[in-house]
């Protein structure tokens, strides 16, 4: 077997791996996201846990994660460094005709540095992952405002800013009372993709009267 050979046998190995290695990552998030209609809300607004409207202050939830443990020798960094091993050393000698010693180093340069931007891009991948707390894209305690008039036992639309992005969902009034464009509400439940609403005003008269009842 010459070097050239040898070369290739390690890139076509390589390249399975790789397959092998995207097809179990494309498995992985499969099991994870099943459904496929995911709405990460990340930062709860201050309704739900005492605060001001719009405050996004957490409620017992001061942990901070882990830093993702994602090792450099893996399945993945293995079969990038085969490939693209192989792949350089296999064109530095068969077209090239560069030394052979020479052309194993600069192989090995190149193996290192695809299993490197493998290695990273897991990193960020997982690092991600591990951020998306469910506690913090729960739709209960959630402030928004309404955009399209709820209609009394019909249903509306509120708008909400959660992690600096906007979104939408269809509401309904929890006591099936009509509500006006622009109100402010809070989520008390959440089923079926409609969020179940009570008026801001509501809520903070209810807990200023218990408190002056406690009194």
């Amino acid at each position: 077997m010459t070097w050239a050979d040898f070369y290739l046998v390690c890139f076509l190995v390589g390249f399975l791996l790789t397959l092998v290695s995207l097809l179990l990552g494309h498995l992985h998030i499969s099991l994870h996201f099943p459904h496929g209609d995911l709405h990460m809300h990340v930062g709860h607004s201050g309704a739900a846990h005492g605060g001001s409207p719009g405050s996004g202050a957490h409620g017992g939830n001061g942990g901070t994660h882990a830093d993702a443990g994602v090792s450099p020798f893996n399945f993945a960094t293995a079969a990038a460094f085969l490939a693209w091993f192989g792949g350089a050393g296999y064109l530095l000698t068969a077209y090239y005709g560069v030394w052979s010693v020479l052309a194993l180093g600069l192989a090995l340069l190149f193996g290192l540095a695809g299993s490197a931007l493998i290695f990273w891009v897991l990193k960020k991948l997982v690092s991600s992952e591990e951020n998306l707390d469910p506690v913090d894209y729960q739709m209960i305690g959630v402030l928004g405002r309404i955009a399209s008039a709820v209609r009394e036992s019909g249903t509306g639309e509120m708008v909400y800013t959660q992690g600096g992005t906007r979104h939408a969902a269809a509401v309904r009034s929890e006591d099936g009372s009509a509500i006006a464009r622009d109100t402010e509400v809070v989520v008390t439940r959440y089923e079926k993709g409609v969020a179940y609403v009570r008026r801001w005003e509501e809520l903070a008269e209810g807990a200023a009267a218990g408190h002056d009842d406690n009194q």
